[in-house]
């Protein structure tokens, strides 16, 4: 079959294009630069540039839906929200066009993408969830800031979210406050960001992430681990984790929630293992993860599982996979030292690792470890995640810094 993988710059997709290519699919590998780290994989067959979705929301699904038209049939996977959202909304040009997705009804999507929606979802099954407040503007933040109870974290409802209806934005990452007068720096940190955003408590804890193939709310698949290391030590996507079986309470409680969403396709919901053993939900993730690679390495192929549901619209369940395997991103390990050595962030309230600590950690290999991108066999995508590291993304944040700048003060910072 042929498949269609976009995002080509990020992890998943590398995963996707190795694992669909091994099992002798096609794979064109899509994204919106001239080149990417997956599309340098030997597992793909060719590459193609379509429009930034943030740009252009319905050019860039056009410009999906004519790759598609090459081959009735094609199946398209969006690895990120920026290009799933877009795409669900236009899905009717893929399909036109001869292609196949494997989303849940558009309805559906918009509400697993929703944090308050998910946690509203979660506290009703009787899963607990933080304390959640949810603010559009500063005369709410201050209205709520003397009732909460702190410390708290400041989140965007949606990791993406239209503006004007025609471009998509990413909502950037969580902050935190660990009294009134940082809750307010906090949302102004926030603010620009987004329209909507949620005050939850900070839950301190272990984070765990459990996987899911479902099937019209039906699951087919299942995987877990547990977070070794983040890439930031704040709260983001990992860099060291470690396959572990699911904990009961956790897997009833994230099935519970796909079963409710009536969720079809892959999924991740992401919970905190308090001290006494308690699973917090976070939220839902209704695409491929980043970590996608361990769940291969431990026996869970979650992409030629979806790839076989997109024909068949039935697949085998998987329920048992391997335990204790690791798999780390290289890359986001040295980010983690980085972010560790420039210290605790201003309003964190969480425990935070210590600098000689995380060198050793990193420095230290462990026999049996995979990487999410660097293999042996297939070496060009590792080099191709530095480069787009320090060529495209280092630059993007500065400029995305100095934009902030520019909108805060009206003139650039000279300190």
């Amino acid at each position: 079959m042929r498949i269609l993988v976009l995002d080509g710059n990020e992890n998943q997709a590398v995963a996707c294009v190795r694992s669909l290519g091994r099992a002798g699919h096609d794979v064109t590998v899509g994204a919106p630069t001239r080149w990417s780290k997956a599309g340098w994989s030997r597992f793909g067959k060719g590459t193609f540039v379509y429009p930034a979705p943030d740009d252009d929301a319905a050019a860039f699904a056009a410009c999906i839906a004519a790759e598609a038209a090459r081959e009735r049939g094609t199946l398209v996977l969006p690895m990120t929200e920026s290009t799933t959202l877009p795409l669900s909304q236009h899905r009717d040009m893929v399909e036109d066009a001869g292609g196949r997705l494997v989303l849940p009804p558009h309805h559906i999507l918009l509400r697993a993408f929703d944090k308050q929606h998910t946690t509203m979802i979660a506290a009703a099954l009787g899963v607990d969830v933080p304390r959640t407040t949810v603010v559009s503007s500063a005369a709410e933040v201050r209205e709520q800031s003397a009732t909460l109870r702190y410390p708290v974290v400041v989140k965007p409802r949606s990791s993406q979210e239209y503006v004007g209806g025609r471009s998509v934005r990413t909502t950037g990452a969580p902050t935190y406050a660990r009294d009134a007068r940082e809750l307010l720096d906090a949302w102004a940190n926030t603010a620009p960001r987004c329209r909507t955003a949620l005050i939850q408590e900070f839950v301190e804890g272990e984070g765990v992430g459990y996987f899911a193939l479902m099937r019209h709310g039906e699951i087919r698949a299942e995987f877990a681990h547990r977070r070794l290391r983040d890439v930031r030590p704040t709260g983001s996507g990992s860099s060291l984790r470690e396959s572990v079986a699911p904990d009961p309470r956790l897997r009833e409680a994230a099935q519970a929630i796909l079963r409710a969403l009536e969720w079809h396709g892959v999924a991740m919901v992401e919970f905190r293992i308090r001290c006494d053993g308690t699973p917090v939900f976070l939220e839902v993730n209704g695409r491929f993860w980043n970590s996608l690679a361990l769940a291969v390495h431990a026996g869970v192929d979650f992409p030629v599982l979806l790839a076989r549901l997109a024909v068949d619209d039935q697949v085998a369940p998987v329920f048992t996979y391997q335990h204790g395997v690791r798999c780390r991103w290289l890359l986001g390990d040295l980010r983690h030292l980085a972010e560790v050595w420039r210290g605790r962030p201003s309003g964190y309230p969480g425990r935070f690792p210590s600098r000689l600590g995380t060198l050793a950690a990193i420095l230290t290999p462990v026999r049996g470890t995979y990487h999410d991108n660097f293999s042996p066999s297939d070496p060009l995508p590792e080099l191709g995640d530095w480069l787009d590291f320090l060529l495209r993304k280092i630059p993007q944040a500065q400029r995305t810094a100095t934009a902030r700048v520019w909108n805060a003060k009206g003139r650039p910072s000279h300190s």
